[in-house]
């Protein structure tokens, strides 16, 4: 998470969605930046509101934008279960190394979640308080990432070049038609949340 007090701004982290090359790019224009634990650097937008909205605005006197990133959310998966097939899983539970994507999303679907598919989801990360869909208030997509980084250089006044870190390695993530058909449908409040993208004012 990154926080810009001049431009009254907050950059949320999504998991996944090149956070560590946006604090790298953007720590030293930055007043907070958290980078760990992961927790603490993951905040989600409902922890936002809830604990560091206030604060940061009983001490500017007025709110701060929040923004954040959102992946596609098939990708999305497939970048945790490539991210987790590295050598340096600090967790054997949490490794995918044996195992095929389509087992990986059998896990993901399950209820509850073995350890190692259990990563979360991008539209509760983003939900706000109470419920709330959206706890943001601009959301990007990954995929697009030039207008992240526009928005960025035009509220900053900056050239940001943004580098490559901590990227997932290659692997393969196929799934058959029937489970991607599946998947999609337990997705579905991923897409509604990512396809809305496109309707922001």
């Amino acid at each position: 998470m990154l926080v810009f007090w001049k431009q009254r701004l907050a950059i949320l982290a999504t998991p996944k969605t090149g956070s560590t090359a946006i604090e790298t790019a953007l720590e030293p224009l930055s007043v907070l930046t958290i980078t760990r634990p992961p927790e603490m650097k993951h905040t989600p937008a409902y922890r936002y509101q809830r604990f560091i909205r206030p604060y940061l605005r009983a001490s500017a006197g007025e709110e701060f934008t929040v923004v954040a990133l959102m992946r596609e959310p098939v990708d999305w998966l497939g970048s945790w279960y490539r991210f987790r097939q590295r050598d340096e899983v600090m967790s054997p539970e949490k490794s995918t190394r044996d195992l095929s994507f389509a087992q990986f999303v059998e896990g993901y679907m399950q209820e509850p979640r073995p350890v190692f598919a259990d990563v979360g989801a991008q539209a509760k990360f983003l939900s706000g308080m109470n419920g709330a869909p959206l706890g943001v208030d601009r959301l990007f997509r990954y995929e697009a990432i030039g207008d992240f980084v526009a928005f960025l250089e035009d509220r900053l006044d900056c050239v940001i070049e943004l580098p490559r870190l901590n990227v997932s390695p290659e692997g393969t993530t196929d799934l058959p038609g029937e489970l991607a058909g599946r998947l999609r449908a337990y997705l579905a409040p991923e897409y509604a949340l990512y396809d809305a993208i496109d309707r922001q004012p």
